[in-house]
């Protein structure tokens, strides 16, 4: 095959194999040629010579729901270990790091919907948490966790 390029290099990449009768170089009856550039316009913009690239496993709903409804359920068993506002925030941040612990792991080897749903889950958990210490803080000036 020769080209422009040299000998075995096939041209420019939009190009293809035509039927050029009476040229020897490729397959019978065949030559490489170029494909036509049209020259793009506002109207009708050329389409982009880019790759698509598409997520091998994608975030599905369904994974993301069940996950995060097992998460919340894990936060509200070890919250209810609590006696008081104290050991339920202590509970919960402990069962929060252990719940991103598990969503890392997800998300590196498992299922990254179910990851993305422990995540939202503890974050929600912690943020009741924080909440309700925030609230005991600012009405009685004493901060409840230590």
């Amino acid at each position: 095959m020769m080209s422009e390029h040299g000998p075995g290099v096939p041209g420019p990449a939009m190009g293809g194999w035509r039927q050029q009768p009476g040229w020897p170089g490729g397959p019978p009856g065949w030559q490489y040629a170029p494909a036509p550039r049209i020259p793009p316009s506002g109207l009708f913009p050329s389409r982009l010579n880019r790759p698509t690239y598409r997520e091998p496993h994608p975030v599905r709903g369904g994974p993301v729901a069940a996950a995060l409804g097992a998460a919340a359920a894990w936060l509200l068993l070890f919250g209810l270990l609590g006696r008081d506002l104290r050991s339920y925030a202590w509970w919960t941040i402990v069962a929060g790091a252990i719940a991103w612990l598990v969503a890392l792991v997800l998300a590196r080897v498992g299922d990254r919907g179910a990851a993305v749903g422990v995540a939202i889950a503890t974050s929600l958990g912690w943020g009741f948490a924080a909440t309700a210490v925030a609230v005991r803080w600012a009405t009685t000036g004493d901060w409840p966790l230590w």
